[in-house]
């Protein structure tokens, strides 16, 4: 694995997407939107099966789950979140019983939609006949000065902000020491970052109605570097009120994705930075379905570092990370413009 850091034959031939042809049994992709180890195979797995297979029955399921928690006894919470329910129990008994019964016995009918998802931030179930759900409305969120987040495409001739990024002092994956990674991380209450210098934040006005998040969402980002390599994480967060019981304040984890800047053209071709030169950055984010309701905020975080979930990049481009000495890991100041010519933005869908 070391002696392959870019996406080339090794790990080509490995990609379990291309094979998932010719399925004949009926299928239930079953993930959750806190699944650390693999949301992106969730996703990814229904899609191909969709688009490789006409035909086949393909039912997607999503929880509040972290990994494999819809097989455990409880799943009521993750953190500090609660949803209002045991959502295990309620998958087992109304969506995976009724499947299996009709596909393996021949028993009553599954009355499943194409897709069966939960929708945190108001703790309910929804059903769909496609996903992403058709007719959501595209939405842009523009990074604009005094950390503001804005509906409304910025003025400003030469904005940016910056921050120093330190490898040796990185923003860490959440706000106590534990073995691995915690699981419950992707709920996590992310003040702790907020309150750093190398974390940028950008955050709506307080919503005067709920705004439902649904499907992926696309970060565009107009950056620079005085280094020749680096990382670009993207969190989105739900901010809560001052008068939430137990959780004022709380800036609830919601999404967030990393992208090594050198594969920011091509995972299997990687470029180092050009020093104070400005270039794109495009970002996925894995889907959602999330409510940020009245009263709260939309948030954005940028920042570069976020160990140990992610290895610390050196900031000076080095074939292989893997093999970098300790005096290639430098600081760096990096930038990201929000003005007229360099815009840097959010790209969403929301349900009306």
């Amino acid at each position: 694995m070391m002696d392959h850091p870019n996406y080339d034959k090794f790990w080509q031939d490995r990609n379990l997407l291309l094979h998932l042809k010719k399925v004949a049994p009926a299928v239930m992709t079953v993930g959750g939107w806190f699944d650390a180890e693999d949301l992106y195979g969730t996703f990814r797995t229904y899609q191909a099966i969709e688009k490789q297979n006409p035909g086949v029955f393909n039912v997607l399921v999503c929880g509040p789950w972290a990994h494999g928690q819809w097989s455990h006894a409880d799943a009521s919470s993750l953190g500090q979140i609660h949803f209002g329910a045991n959502t295990a129990a309620f998958f087992q008994k109304e969506m995976e019983l009724p499947f299996f019964n009709h596909f393996l016995k021949g028993k009553g009918e599954h009355n499943l939609p194409e897709a069966y998802v939960f929708e945190t931030g108001v703790n309910q179930w929804r059903k769909f006949e496609h996903w992403p759900p058709k007719g959501a409305k595209t939405r842009t969120f523009h990074f604009a000065a005094n950390g503001k987040l804005a509906n409304d495409k910025v003025n400003d001739k030469e904005g940016f902000d910056s921050f120093v990024s330190d490898p040796n002092n990185p923003v860490p994956t959440c706000d106590r020491t534990a073995f691995g990674m915690p699981q419950a991380y992707m709920t996590d209450d992310m003040r702790y970052a907020s309150a750093r210098r190398d974390v940028l934040t950008y955050q709506t006005d307080v919503l005067t109605e709920d705004m439902t998040f649904a499907g992926p969402m696309q970060a565009e980002l107009r950056v620079s570097t005085t280094g020749t390599d680096c990382d670009w994480i993207v969190k989105v967060i739900d901010v809560f009120p001052s008068d939430v019981p137990k959780l004022r304040g709380y800036q609830m984890h919601v999404r967030s994705e990393l992208i090594r800047g050198r594969y920011r053209s091509s995972f299997e071709k990687p470029e180092p930075f050009k020093p104070n030169q400005t270039t794109t950055i495009k970002l996925t984010l894995q889907d959602v379905l999330h409510t940020f309701k009245k009263g709260h905020r939309v948030m954005v975080h940028v920042h570069s570092t976020w160990f140990p979930l992610a290895d610390r990049n050196p900031q000076k481009y080095v074939p292989n990370i893997f093999f970098a000495n300790d005096d290639d890991f430098t600081i760096e100041t990096h930038r990201v413009y929000r003005n007229v010519n360099d815009r840097s933005m959010l790209f969403v869908t929301t349900l009306k």
